[in-house]
């Protein structure tokens, strides 16, 4: 195999390689033998017609797209490692030449990733913030405890109130026609919670169980359902149940029950703590952007642009992932925000962008203050890692291994050049 590089300028390289023509012919082997039974040829069962007569009925080109696709994904991490290339862009790859007996030749244009000439990234100025914890915040958590340890009281001599939970039929209609998706029974609805429709719940307030009622609505111009945006519907409403939160009284009782604690008095303290833990590390997280963008500023880069579209992809694929799991596919989502999977990506460049300034100039203070991993550093991670997966250490470092472990110190490497440029900001 025969690797050269060529410059295209602003960080991006065209690698060409040559395969040897053996390799090919011996994939190009593999694509008949892969393919042969999903042909057909008249006067041979299916799957025993020669490679010779199928090349003469459909050319002898006939399996050059799948032998070339599985040289190139044999032979391009060697190619790309042997090129000497700092690549950070998934490759774009165009055919040179292809024919039996002869070598394949493709190229592959890349980014590579750029020089960064760094600006002042010890003492930066910053403005110098501090952290406080109210009596509010503090009752807010109470309350949220009390919400969570409630109780469900079934209501039967009253009518429909603000934060009553209630079940109810419905069935929605536009000029009076159905629509799909309009009707259900014995639908569970929290009154405020605004699930439904701007004004629907607050319509509802005031009905008995077994009133029936027409409840007037007009769907939002940015709807989901382009047959509904900004139409005016009907809901004919009955309501099936109505039942109310019973909150627990906030006392020395109520504390021993949800928490370790005897008083509540005890139980406050703990929250107190627990806020200003997180307020400290969001402040500090704070600080550490705030120093980052300013030392992005006053250093120089020339980011080639498939390096942020390479940052934009894998930053939707992560948050497709995330959002499946959660149980939205991920089309779904797009339907819902109106835009196709390139304009969802054209829309994270941005964001993209950022996080691409970040990680180089956080790179380039790792080489300048010459910072390094210790093994005690590494095997800490693993720790944090055995417990963030519930795995055995011993497991998990059987998995990260090779460029997987590399990758982690220099991860490390650059949350200790994170650490840098923020302890040695000056605070005003």
């Amino acid at each position: 195999m025969i690797v050269k590089t060529e410059d295209l300028g602003k960080n991006s390289f065209k690698i060409t390689v040559e395969v040897d023509a053996d390799v090919f012919e011996k994939a190009y082997q593999q694509a008949y033998q892969k393919n042969k039974n999903k042909i057909q040829i008249q006067g041979f069962r299916k799957g025993k017609a020669p490679l010779a007569l199928i090349e003469k009925v459909y050319g002898s080109g006939v399996f050059y797209e799948d032998a070339a696709d599985a040289v190139i994904n044999d032979t391009y991490a060697q190619a790309a490692e042997e090129s000497g290339l700092d690549i950070v862009s998934r490759p774009e790859v165009d055919i040179e030449q292809v024919e039996k007996g002869k070598s394949l030749i493709y190229t592959a244009k890349v980014a590579v990733k750029p020089e960064v000439k760094l600006g002042t990234y010890k003492g930066v100025e910053v403005e110098k913030k501090e952290i406080e914890v109210t009596d509010s915040e503090i009752d807010a958590e109470i309350d949220k405890l009390r919400d969570q340890n409630s109780r469900s009281i079934t209501v039967e001599d009253r009518a429909v109130e603000d934060g009553d939970t209630i079940k109810l039929d419905y069935e929605g209609s536009v000029d009076g026609v159905p629509f799909e998706g309009g009707k259900a029974e014995d639908a569970e609805l929290v009154i405020g919670s605004h699930t439904f429709i701007d004004n629907f719940e607050e319509q509802l307030i005031g009905m008995n169980i077994g009133d029936e009622k027409d409840i007037n609505v007009t769907f939002p111009e940015e709807y989901h359902a382009e047959n509904l945006k900004g139409k005016p519907a009907v809901f004919k409403c009955k309501i099936n149940a109505i039942t109310r939160k019973e909150l627990p009284e906030a006392d020395d009782e109520f504390a021993q029950e949800v928490s370790e604690f005897d008083t509540l008095a005890e139980l406050k303290e703990d929250i107190k703590k627990k806020l200003s833990e997180g307020k400290e590390k969001e402040l500090k997280q704070a600080k550490e952007d705030e120093v980052l963008a300013k030392v992005i500023e006053t250093s120089e880069m020339d980011i080639p642009d498939a390096m942020i579209e390479n940052e934009a992809r894998n930053m939707v694929e992560d948050f497709a992932s995330r959002i499946q799991q959660q149980g939205m596919p991920f089309e779904q989502y797009l339907k819902y925000s109106g835009m196709n999977a390139m304009q969802f990506v054209q829309q994270t460049k941005p964001q993209a962008l950022k996080r691409v300034q970040a990680r180089l100039v956080l790179e380039a203070i790792v080489e300048a203050e010459k910072i390094e991993v210790s093994p005690e550093e590494v095997d800490q991670e693993f720790t944090t890692m055995a417990e963030m997966y519930k795995m055995e250490k011993d497991k998990i470092k059987e998995l990260v291994v090779g460029k997987e472990l590399e990758n982690m110190k220099r991860n490390i490497a650059v949350g200790k050049a994170a650490d840098l440029i923020r302890e040695a900001a000056i605070e005003k």
